[in-house]
């Protein structure tokens, strides 16, 4: 079954108002870059994409798709085993140069890799691969990939395990509004409740249901993870101190869950802003990558001087980190991870994700 939905044909007859969309969403990226300075959230400012990260992206995409595994897969710390979540990480950095399965350059990776987190799902929603110690994080991944290929080019078999992916993260939420390591509803902390809150607004934004409530209480759950100075604790109410990389997931959450006005958003944001990339206060290390992977989105999401100061720095640094023989980047999870995590980060300027594109206040 799953072969004869996800074939190369199959998406090459992908309806025009999709083709369309995808041109629009292009067109308008390229219109921005000819633009004067952005004011708004979710606009680009013209300057971002240099003849240098260009060529970046380039070998880097061209590292990652001769990485991929013969089953489709991606691993973790350099291990042949498969690992769902990063092979979702993978998959998003291929679209976010405008791939889709079977469409486009790297399109054939696309679709291995949307084979290979089909391949993951089970029976009770869990999208995950290995025996690793918190198989959500992967899940939340997973289910975002999902997602941006079914908004874009949707199949039956997709939406069917995407709406049980989505249905695990509505019953794992705990009593506090947040979701951690395993799929049960019993503790929370900011790192994994954002990568749910990402998976779930990119199912309902690709027409998936999710419960209103589940939302309204992740954001209750956030908002208890800020702390006086704007920042947010890896987990509500234990008193532990503000970070870069947990912040920057707490800011994402927000804006995720709806949030896009307040106080509260604009102290994380001020927050993050002090570690503006070559300018600020140095980041940890630790989280390098996932700490940027959702600082660039909710820089972007903000706009303004926000993006005006953030992107340009990460931009270089990201450049200067890149192996010069490979076009790959190491840190924190291993090369696949780390490769994927900084060809995202990149490529946001592109725009060619739906879920980066801001829907703005009541949305």
């Amino acid at each position: 079954m799953m072969r004869s939905v996800i074939t190369r044909s199959g998406y090459a007859r992908m309806p025009a108002r999709l083709i369309a969309a995808v041109v629009l969403i292009a067109l308008a990226a390229t219109t921005a870059r000819g633009a004067a300075p952005a004011t708004s959230p979710s606009q680009v400012i013209g300057n971002e994409i240099t003849p240098a990260q260009q060529q970046a992206v380039e070998r880097g995409l061209a590292w990652l798709a001769a990485r991929q595994q013969r089953n489709g897969s991606y691993g973790a710390y350099g291990s042949s085993q498969g690992h769902a979540g990063i092979t979702a990480l993978a998959g998003l950095a291929f679209m976010s140069a405008g791939n889709l399965p079977g469409r486009g350059r790297y399109g054939d990776n696309v679709r291995k890799c949307l084979e290979y987190v089909l391949a993951s799902a089970r029976e009770n929603g869990l999208i995950a691969s290995d025996n690793s110690h918190g198989p959500m994080y992967g899940h939340g991944f997973a289910t975002l990939f999902l997602a941006e290929v079914y908004g874009m080019a949707p199949n039956d078999e997709i939406k069917e395990k995407l709406q049980r992916a989505v249905k695990l993260l509505q019953k794992c939420q705990n009593h506090e509004g947040g979701w951690r390591y395993q799929p049960v509803p019993y503790d929370a902390d900011i790192s994994v409740t954002i990568c749910s809150v990402m998976g779930l607004r990119a199912a309902r934004d690709a027409g998936i249901k999710v419960e209103k409530d589940v939302i309204d209480r992740a954001i209750q759950y956030v908002r208890r993870c800020q702390n006086p100075d704007g920042g947010f604790s890896y987990v509500a109410g234990q008193g532990s101190g503000s970070g870069f990389a947990r912040s920057a997931a707490g800011v994402a959450s927000l804006y995720y869950a709806g949030v896009f006005e307040g106080n509260d958003l604009k102290r994380g944001l001020d927050y993050l802003k002090q570690f503006a990339p070559g300018r600020g206060t140095p980041m940890d290390e630790s989280y390098f990558y996932y700490g940027n992977y959702y600082a660039v989105q909710a820089m972007f999401l903000a706009g303004g001087e926000y993006w005006a100061r953030y992107y340009p720095g990460i931009r270089d640094v990201l450049l200067a980190r890149q192996n010069r023989t490979t076009g790959s980047w190491t840190g924190e999870g291993g090369e696949d991870y780390a490769t994927a995590m900084a060809l995202i980060i990149l490529q946001m300027p592109n725009r060619y994700l739906p879920v980066f594109h801001g829907k703005g206040p009541g949305s």
